[in-house]
């Protein structure tokens, strides 16, 4: 009962939602890392849509029994669709494919660009207007990551920069989208994570077996695709979509614009990489910048005409 009460004041759901942003930025941070590792026993995109074929019949038990989702509009599934597309098949299937030619370092580096693309699009499509404070956290936080993987980033590399930009615009779709859906209430945050996986995942499973060819069955590699379909994908997409109930989509996108930062700290801590005096520099840039924006008030009239504000 206590516990309702405080979910319920608005300054408490805040912080709640920017501690689940934490969690999704701590756990994401190692995605890049598991990711490549298991490009040792299985293709990219193989990896991707098995990952979230599994976390969908993971949630699939959870999900709400009782009608409501055959209640749906059209343009609400067609928007989850988009989403499925935009952010599992597009998004992360040209991430995760593009490693195969890019380091880490460099995919964290083009990843961090996405607040720039939610911001401008969280203006023009949801009217989500920053405060000026917040447009200061977006800049720092940017130029703290550019900072910070600018001894890792690697010209020579244009295919696989090339492919992880054209992810990044479904990765954006995703964040807006998301939050557009997340703030009507109309859907439930399981469904909000269950639904758009799986389209991504039953959409892009047959595209990796007609490319990769059905996977040969590797014990480690299993090992990395049950455990990015879990922890990386069920629970941390869940928390993802439950913040963004309360924090706008660029607020959300530069939270987890830390990601980067947690990749590398996974790096070190599992394949032995080491921190330089710029990357470090770059790490409190980046924090500053986040501090920024999430101190900044979101602007009460930057809300879309007619809905709930965030």
């Amino acid at each position: 009962m206590l516990l309702k009460r405080l979910l319920a004041d608005e300054k408490t759901a805040r912080y709640v939602a920017i501690a689940e942003g934490v969690l999704v930025t701590l756990i994401l941070g190692s995605t890049l890392v598991f990711v490549k590792m298991a490009l040792d026993y299985l293709g990219p995109l193989t990896i991707t849509g098995l990952r979230y074929c599994l976390a969908f019949l993971l949630l699939l038990p959870f999900l709400p029994r009782h009608g409501v989702v055959t209640r749906w509009p059209s343009r609400l599934w067609i928007r989850l669709l988009f989403i499925g597309l935009g952010f599992y098949v597009i998004g992360n299937g040209a991430l995760f494919w593009g490693l195969k030619y890019i380091p880490a370092t460099t995919g964290s580096l083009l990843l961090s660009l996405i607040p720039l693309l939610v911001l401008f699009a969280g203006i023009l499509w949801l009217k989500e207007l920053p405060t000026r404070l917040q447009t200061v956290g977006v800049v720092v936080g940017l130029a703290g990551s550019v900072l910070f993987f600018s001894p890792g980033f690697k010209a020579a590399e244009p295919l696989g920069m090339a492919i992880v930009a054209i992810g990044l615009l479904g990765i954006a779709a995703f964040g807006i989208i998301g939050r557009e859906v997340a703030r009507e209430r109309r859907v439930d945050t399981l469904s909000l994570t269950a639904i758009p996986l799986a389209f991504g995942g039953g959409i892009l499973l047959p595209i990796a077996f007609s490319i990769e060819g059905l996977p040969e069955f590797s014990a480690k590699g299993w090992v990395f695709v049950l455990w990015l379909a879990v922890i990386n994908t069920a629970c941390v997409y869940v928390l993802y979509n439950h913040a963004l109930r309360e924090l706008a989509a660029f607020e959300m996108s530069v939270l987890v614009n830390l990601t980067p930062l947690v990749t590398a700290f996974w790096a070190w801590f599992l394949l032995g990489e080491r921190l330089g005096i710029i990357q470090m520099i770059g790490m409190v840039t980046v924090i500053a910048g986040v501090v920024l924006v999430q101190w900044g008030k979101q602007n009460p009239e930057a809300v879309s005409p007619g809905g709930a504000g965030p």
